[in-house]
């Protein structure tokens, strides 16, 4: 007789998630994620910061936190509150920042202090996939906000907050990317910014503000960041995971006290220390230096995009071309759902966000994708593209050949 082997699909909990797929390397041509160009890891810096960190704080490995406290490591925070001063206008000491494991762990964690089933937020239309599959997960009501090719649309917020000021309703918070915003890659203008915490003020609804790609900006500098505007009333999160490495996974949460203490008390883990020592000391002598490297790298790789994708989709397609960060943010016409197209490009080794995921209504997004320019070569951007336009065009007449290359991007 053969033993079936123990069985534990009669023990997994009734919500329990469908098995994940077999990791089975990347694809050809790889437009998903956040990956980051892989020859812009300083590895040699970071080989040489490890040393001297090692050096320095290597018997205190004997304690949790290297005896520093549960916010993190104090030179890490240190240099977070110089960062953030020069950079986004903030405050902060490091007694206002606490370390987490990338930025999700800060979206999960105020999520947790802050919201119940049922609760309602307002977040961007367009927003980061991780965000809303922990709002979705949590049973609560997410309200679309509009957003334009600035950002999101303030006259468009006072509308929902009046509409559910009527309802009775009261927001839990307000949740957007105001700089470099993902996956649109817009700034918010400082008069917007403004606007947008005086709607939050005037109907008592905090702001919860993500700026994990404020380092990664084009040209010049952003509108201070809103919680420099209104310490008050705003919860920051940041990461290292763009501006460094997303394997490092260290991100932060910048918020009074009040906030701190209590995400601390909800945390179950946190993030592991020798990924802090070693970016506190490589970014405390090269930050600047770096993001000025690796801007230039990606702006460079973002024109290859652009050219391509003009080229190859020609006037089928509309371009979101980003300030800064590392998405092409694109719409096909209304016809084509590119959910449908996910399989047929994989199966052709090629790899890309559908726009759906990254939408508070999916399939008003449907036309919409996503493609990160960081990880792949200029010439691998150009062939993907190309294999993309070809996978579209065979499973859906678009682009049609001969169609007119586009003169100009939008936005």
């Amino acid at each position: 007789m053969n033993d079936p082997g123990f069985d534990y699909a009669a023990l997994f909990r009734k919500d329990v998630a469908e098995p994940g797929a077999r990791w089975g390397g990347f694809p050809k041509y790889n437009f998903v994620g956040g990956h980051n160009d892989p020859f812009q890891i300083p590895v040699d810096g970071l080989i040489e910061a490890a040393a001297v960190a090692l050096r320095q704080e290597g018997r205190n490995l004997a304690l949790y936190t290297l005896g520093h406290g549960p916010l993190g490591y104090e030179g890490l925070r240190d240099f977070l509150a110089e960062k953030l001063a020069r950079w986004r206008g903030i405050g902060a000491t490091r007694d206002d920042i606490l370390i987490t494991i990338g930025s999700g762990q800060g979206i999960e964690l105020v999520n947790r202090i802050l919201l119940d089933p049922g609760d309602t937020v307002i977040v961007e239309e367009f927003a980061y996939f991780g965000a809303l599959a922990k709002l979705r997960k949590l049973g609560v009501n997410i309200v679309g906000l509009p957003l334009d090719r600035e950002g999101l649309r303030p006259d468009a917020l006072a509308e929902i907050l009046e509409d559910l000021k009527r309802k009775g309703v009261r927001p839990k918070y307000i949740y957007t990317i105001p700089t470099i915003q993902n996956p649109t890659g817009s700034i918010l203008s400082l008069e917007r910014r403004k606007r947008l915490l005086g709607l939050a003020k005037e109907y008592g609804v905090p702001v919860f503000e993500d700026e994990c790609y404020a380092d990664l900006i084009w040209e010049g500098d952003a509108p201070p960041s809103l919680y420099s505007l209104d310490p008050e009333r705003v919860i920051h999160i940041g990461s290292f995971s763009k501006s460094l490495s997303p394997a490092l996974r260290l991100g932060y949460v910048v918020a009074g006290w009040d906030i701190l203490g209590r995400l601390i008390a909800s945390r179950t883990d946190s993030p592991g220390v020798l990924e802090q020592l070693v970016v506190a000391e490589y970014f405390s002598r090269h930050f600047e230096s770096h993001i000025k490297k690796i801007t230039k790298v990606l702006r460079d790789k973002l024109d290859t995009l652009v050219e391509a994708v003009e080229r190859e989709f020609g006037t089928s397609v509309e371009l979101w071309r980003p300030k800064g960060g590392i998405y092409l943010w694109l719409k096909l016409p209304d016809e084509v759902d590119v959910r449908d197209l996910v399989k047929p490009a994989a199966d052709a080794g090629i790899a890309f966000n559908a726009g759906p995921s990254w939408a508070v209504d999916p399939d008003a997004a449907k036309s919409y994708l996503r493609l990160c320019f960081a990880l792949p070569s200029e010439e691998e951007i150009r062939g993907g593209v190309a294999a993309l336009a070809q996978i579209f065009f065979e499973h859906t007449g678009i682009p049609a050949h001969g169609a007119n290359v586009r003169k100009a991007t939008v936005g």
